[in-house]
């Protein structure tokens, strides 16, 4: 536990833990000799040599003012790590997960990730600032002792060093079982952070169909889980910390009754046993606290080993060396990749997208039209072949190189909870007001911020709850002019927007896409019949490419799907016949 916590230490930290472990340790060491001293400063008084004992009693104060100095040391540079800690360790959580492949979020929720960063980084923090001396201290204290018995009574020493081993190895059957229950417990809690959030960001949808209160069994059923498990590891735990406890009054008996032998034996004087004693008492008393701490240690070492866990995912591996981008093309050469092993997406798939033009990606639901933006953007590396952007191959070039090249808009707008003008700027940091302003007038976000309280400094909500389904897309579209980058990969989202919306939008759209290179997974008619070159996908394959007038002439799938799509946009509702 102690390697991983230390592990986990910032670079800008790191060369404080030699300091820390120094001065914990010195802590330790001041503590047993001041623990030893009180042998012979007993034995001096009660052999009635006060000039004795005053030179043993000023040793041993000394012991006592190290080891205060020690202990203050120690607080303050475990204090400056922790803080260190926290951020260094929050901040390379979320830049872990910024660099972990999409498909990892698949199978991870919200929640546990949620408290991962706040109460997990929490505990990390408290074991460096203070359980960390604790633990060494419940080792390097005992063990001193131990030690320096034996230049009192080897007998004593003995029994010391014996009792130590028992005592650690009651201590590990205990944090076994408590390991368990807390891994169910941070589980169960995961899952209740996960529904709660969903409860509160769903309340429109639970209403409708009735699903509060008791009726949102999921959330129900995820609380109940909450307290049951919790239940079970206070059962779990407290046995253990009862008998570790008795166990190591169990020592302090033993102790006492070798003690007690020795002078009974005549082998050493009543002083000298009432001085033992008194130091075998202190010899259980880090064991007592590390006793009363166990469950406080176990809950940091699992904490250490989720956030080490989730640290060592690996990442999709970044370029090192700066590449300068080409001419901004697209080219996809035998692509295949599947989200999970021997379930492939996408097979074989080769096309190019010349600067400039437009290729349109049609066909059914579930096709893998949206897995080829993806792919192109690197949120996944492909299992075989390449993606070229910009003449370069994207897994070499750096992450920040790659998508300044590229905007994307996708069907799934999520709005920060900021300012109308805060979720604009995402695509351009460093844009000043007037900037923001035009990509806002372009894609009509000044229609909506005119009747919102604050303007553009309106706050959206979380997700954008603020505003509907067209106006988040029209900040997407924002965002977008704002970037400006060469490359659209579009993912058009207007199928459950109303008419006026939409119009707007679509225009947003054009702007957008004037003038670039252009991938755009198609839904509206004239979007696919204007493109400059349309890939029929199905089955994560391309099965029919060319133009819309080729494509058409040909009579395959593509014809198909524009003629039903045609029929349908006819379509509309009539009173029924009476």
């Amino acid at each position: 536990m102690i390697r991983k916590l230390l592990g986990l230490v910032p670079a800008e930290n790191a060369g404080l833990i030699p300091t820390l472990l120094a001065v914990i340790i010195a802590q330790a060491l001041s503590q047993s000799a001041a623990y030893l001293l009180l042998v012979p400063v007993l034995e001096s008084l009660f052999d009635d040599d006060l000039g004795r004992a005053w030179t043993w009693a000023l040793l041993m104060t000394g012991a006592v003012a190290a080891m205060a100095i020690f202990g203050y040391l120690q607080t303050a540079v475990g204090l400056r790590i922790a803080v260190g800690m926290q951020r260094g360790l929050q901040t390379g959580i979320g830049d872990h997960l910024n660099a972990l492949p999409l498909g990892w979020f698949e199978t991870h929720s919200a929640g546990p990730l949620s408290r991962m960063a706040v109460e997990n980084v929490r505990e990390i923090q408290g074991a460096v600032a203070y359980l960390l001396a604790k633990v060494l201290n419940g080792i390097v204290v005992p063990l001193g002792v131990a030690v320096g018995m034996l230049f009192i009574d080897w007998r004593i020493s003995l029994a010391m060093l014996l009792a130590a081993p028992v005592l650690f190895l009651v201590n590990g059957l205990a944090a076994r079982a408590y390991r368990r229950a807390d891994e169910q417990a941070h589980a169960v809690a995961a899952e209740a952070d996960s529904r709660v959030l969903e409860f509160a960001k769903a309340q429109p949808v639970l209403r409708a169909f009735g699903a509060v209160g008791a009726g949102n069994r999921a959330l129900d059923a995820a609380l109940h889980r909450q307290r049951s498990v919790t239940a079970r590891m206070v059962f779990t735990a407290v046995p253990g910390l009862i008998v570790f406890a008795l166990s190591v009054q169990a020592v302090f008996l033993v102790l006492t009754y070798v003690v007690i032998g020795q002078v009974t034996g005549g082998s050493i004087s009543a002083a000298a046993a009432i001085a033992l004693i008194a130091v075998s008492a202190r010899f259980i008393e880090p064991l007592n606290q590390a006793a009363q701490l166990s469950n406080g240690l176990r809950a940091a070492a699992n904490a250490v080993g989720r956030v080490s866990d989730l640290l060592a995912e690996p990442v999709l591996p970044e370029a090192d060396s700066p590449v300068l981008p080409g001419v901004p093309a697209v080219v996809f050469d035998n692509v295949s990749f599947g989200y999970r092993p021997g379930e492939p997406v996408i097979s074989a798939v080769s096309f190019s997208v010349p600067p400039g033009t437009t290729t349109a990606i049609v066909g059914a639901s579930g096709a893998g039209k949206t897995t080829l933006l993806r792919l192109a953007a690197r949120f996944y590396d492909v299992d075989s072949g390449r993606i070229m952007v910009g003449e370069h191959d994207v897994r070499d070039q750096p992450s920040e190189t790659l998508l300044n090249q590229l905007t994307l808009v996708f069907q799934n707008v999520y709005l920060f909870d900021r300012s109308v003008a805060d979720n604009i700027r995402i695509g351009k940091p460093d844009a000043t007001d007037a900037e923001v302003w035009r990509a806002a007038q372009a894609a009509r976000v000044d229609e909506i911020v005119e009747r919102l309280p604050d303007g553009l400094a309106t706050l959206v909500g979380e997700g954008g709850a603020a505003l509907s389904g067209g106006e988040r897309q029209r900040v997407s579209v924002a965002r977008a002019l704002l970037k400006d980058a060469p490359i659209v990969l579009l993912d058009e989202a207007t199928s459950a927007l109303d008419p006026h919306s939409e119009a707007v939008v679509v225009r947003g759209v054009h702007e957008v896409t004037k003038g670039k290179t252009v991938i755009v997974v198609a839904h509206r008619l004239a979007t696919i019949a204007h493109a400059d070159q349309i890939l029929f996908l199905d089955g994560g394959q391309i099965i029919e490419r060319g133009t819309h007038a080729e494509l058409l002439e040909l009579g395959g799938r593509y014809a198909d799907f524009w003629n039903e799509r045609s029929r349908a946009a006819g379509w509309r509702l009539e009173p029924a016949a009476v």
